[in-house]
């Protein structure tokens, strides 16, 4: 059998004793121990060439097979922890899965094709297991934000790793925590650094912030990861000081002034970055500078790795990270363009220098036949110095066909800093709306709840997602 590099083995490998660690709810595994030890047990080699469903609540386990797996399977399908029983038939059908490996074998009950079943575990258990690789294995990756089955994305190890050339283990230790789903592009991002640079504590399904944040600490993590509706979510938990990391991270949603000052004035020690980065385009770029938006000279910058262009007003990105295509039958066109870069949907408008974010070119509101993006105005909500995060959406309007409303979360109050009321505050937010805002886009009504709807990818959870 040829033998071909398995990286994230190897990589491994190479750290020897100071190999990291899975920090997982229901224990800690030390890589090393993969040099005499299996979560697969020695049902590795019914694997081999394989076309494998990763159908895994536990990520920790669910990170042990991927690793296990690169190089071995032909095909590896991550299925993020919520994707919904009843699309489990129809990924696994479209990507041709004849193997699953499982942490109940109930997941996976009645799906078409699947003639091979390995349960895997959170420990690595002794076993004589041959490490040889003998594919060049194809990661399989399922969009987000959709309605219905999702898209399968065609990726492989080249283009996951192609933006981490700076993970690779230096001489201090780096524990990464993180909020995303590892089976999905982001999180799969910092499990990859993990992996190549440290140990990680991933983020359990139906885990609340407190809990986290707390194992996080126990496990002393000096790097965090989640979107801006996580970090949100930790301002509000009342436990953000569980944890004193040196570097945040913030991506997968647009990541407004407002909630970088946040995380910088809760994190004062701390690095304090936003990326950007989607499942087809790959990682685009990461800002350090504190500020919202990115330089517009990182556009159609000369040499560069990761080509930014801005094209009909939306960004492309062109890199050796973008991914391959869909797979499947029936699936949409590929967003390549002619010049093979990658069209994100995402509405960008240059001012003084800067590119900002307006949103997604399907999350646009119509009012009148005007134009209004949603994020634009939460920007302007979410500078309130009371407001912790804000959900613009439409309402049905007889005469402009829609109208703008706005759901806001409040901050909490401080010693010796008395909250307004409710009525006063959305009065404040109201005026405020009109001075920065033309009188399109003010909400026509401004309403206090109690919480925002995230989605288990870490997103805001919006009526057309």
């Amino acid at each position: 059998m040829p033998r071909k590099p398995c990286p994230l083995r190897e990589a491994i490998a190479a750290a020897g004793a100071s190999a990291g660690r899975l920090y997982g709810v229901r224990g800690t595994t030390d890589l090393a121990g993969l040099a005499h030890g299996s979560s697969l047990g020695d049902q590795l080699e019914e694997l081999r060439g394989r076309s494998v469903l990763i159908a895994v609540k536990d990520p920790s386990p669910a990170a042990l097979a991927l690793l296990e797996l690169d190089g071995v399977a032909a095909r590896l399908v991550l299925c993020p922890a919520d994707l919904p029983p009843e699309h489990l038939p129809a990924v696994a059908r479209a990507a041709g899965c004849d193997a699953a490996v499982v942490d109940s074998a109930a997941a996976v009950a009645g799906v078409a094709g699947i003639d091979c079943c390995v349960t895997v575990g959170p420990e690595l258990l002794p076993a004589a297991v041959r490490r040889i690789g003998s594919h060049d294995t194809e990661w399989i990756l399922l969009t987000s934000g959709t309605t219905g089955v999702p898209r399968l994305v065609r990726h492989d190890l080249a283009t996951l790793t192609h933006a981490l050339a700076d993970a690779r283990r230096g001489t201090a230790p780096i524990v990464w925590g993180t909020f995303y789903d590892i089976r999905r592009y982001g999180g799969l991002q910092i499990l990859l650094r993990a992996l190549l640079g440290g140990s990680l504590v991933p983020a359990a399904p139906g885990e609340s912030v407190p809990e986290f944040l707390e194992r996080a600490r126990a496990a002393r993590v000096t790097h965090v990861s989640g979107t801006p509706s996580h970090w949100r979510k930790v301002l509000m938990s009342g436990a953000a000081a569980a944890i004193a990391p040196h570097y945040v991270r913030l991506s997968g949603e647009i990541a407004d002034q407002a909630v970088l000052d946040a995380v910088r004035a809760t994190y004062p020690g701390a690095i304090v970055v936003h990326a950007f980065a989607s499942t087809e385009a790959g990682v685009g770029f990461e800002v350090r500078d504190g500020r919202a938006g990115f330089p517009a000279s990182l556009l159609d910058a000369p040499g560069a790795e990761v080509r930014l262009t801005v094209r009909e007003g939306t960004l492309r990105i062109h890199s050796r990270g973008n991914a391959h295509g869909y797979l499947g039958e029936d699936v949409v066109a590929f967003p390549r363009g002619p010049d093979g870069a990658i069209d994100t949907g995402d509405l960008i408008e240059q001012r003084s220098g800067r590119c900002y974010f307006l949103g997604r070119r399907g999350g646009v509101i119509n009012v009148g036949g005007l134009k209004v993006y949603p994020e634009e105005i939460e920007a302007v909500i979410n500078a309130h110095p009371w407001v912790r995060m804000s959900l613009v959406r439409s309402r049905r309007s007889p005469i402009t066909g829609a109208v703008v409303i706005a759901d806001v979360v409040l901050a909490d109050g401080k010693p010796g800093r008395a909250r307004p009321s409710p009525e006063e505050l959305t009065h404040q937010l109201l005026q405020g709306c009109r001075q920065s805002l033309a009188a399109y886009k003010v909400p026509a009504t401004i309403r206090v709840v109690p919480g925002l709807e995230v989605s288990a990818s870490g997103k805001l959870l919006r009526p057309n997602a």
